[in-house]
């Protein structure tokens, strides 16, 4: 039952549910971007990302000096695989997933970060 409340909680928070939706559109992103995208904090952004690692909902991998985070596609626990099978479907016609989707061409590091 824990792992079932660890992921419930972790999509309990617009925030997550936000960076779920972003990383369906767009296989990897850093932290940078997704700030950028939410417009929040960098260390809010950051916690919100451990929630959701921690759920098995997303992982991440370095590849240089950069940190990619993008959906866990082989979680090791049936409530992660199953609600981000899910959340592929869900919320699509929201306003603010519509909005923040279109914003993701502009969610570029080498711009943003520099």
């Amino acid at each position: 039952m824990k792992k079932f409340i660890k992921v419930m909680k972790a999509l309990s928070d617009k925030n997550r549910l936000k960076i779920i939706k972003i990383l369906q559109h767009k296989e990897k992103l850093c932290v940078c971007e997704i700030q950028a995208g939410l417009g929040i904090a960098q260390p809010t952004v950051s916690k919100h990302l451990q929630v959701l690692e921690d759920a098995g909902l997303v992982s991440y991998e370095k590849e240089g000096l950069w940190v990619n985070y993008s959906l866990n596609h082989k979680p090791d626990n049936q409530y992660s695989a199953t609600m981000l099978g899910n959340m592929r479907y869900w919320l699509e016609d929201e306003h603010e997933v519509i909005e923040l989707i279109q914003k993701l061409p502009e969610l570029d590091r080498e711009y943003i970060c520099n």
